[in-house]
């Protein structure tokens, strides 16, 4: 038995980083986490079409392989925050990369973003 999530099974840099990233949702929560900690219900409003179930299975996954932390707090209401860990604060450069394509991809097009978060000026 080995201490690898299957996400580190996979040997291309590419492929691995599609593992832990590639989820239906993974990405928006991702995005969504670089502006700071949120609560679940605020991440239910960020991700909409996402459905509770598929957002919590998603942030489990995330908490798996290291990019979130969840905190849950000892008060009741029960309160559950999520944020970023360092190594889910390394993949800002790649979400907004991937931002500033389809932003570029969409403008070929004609057509407007709908994504009411944008990259920080400094990157």
């Amino acid at each position: 038995m080995t201490d690898k999530t299957p996400a580190e099974e996979v040997l291309c840099p590419v492929a691995l980083t599609l593992s832990l990233i590639g989820g239906k949702w993974k990405a928006l929560i991702l995005w969504n986490l670089l502006e700071g900690t949120m609560r679940y219900s605020a991440l239910r409003k960020a991700v909409p079409d996402a459905t509770p179930k598929m957002l919590t299975q998603q942030l489990r996954e995330l908490e798996a392989d290291g990019l979130v932390s969840r905190t849950v707090w000892p008060v009741v209401p029960p309160r559950v925050d999520y944020a970023l860990t360092p190594t889910g604060e390394s993949i800002k450069p790649i979400l907004t990369a991937m931002y500033r394509w389809g932003d570029a991809y969409l403008a070929k097009r004609n057509r407007k973003s709908c994504c009411s978060m944008k990259p920080p000026a400094d990157e």
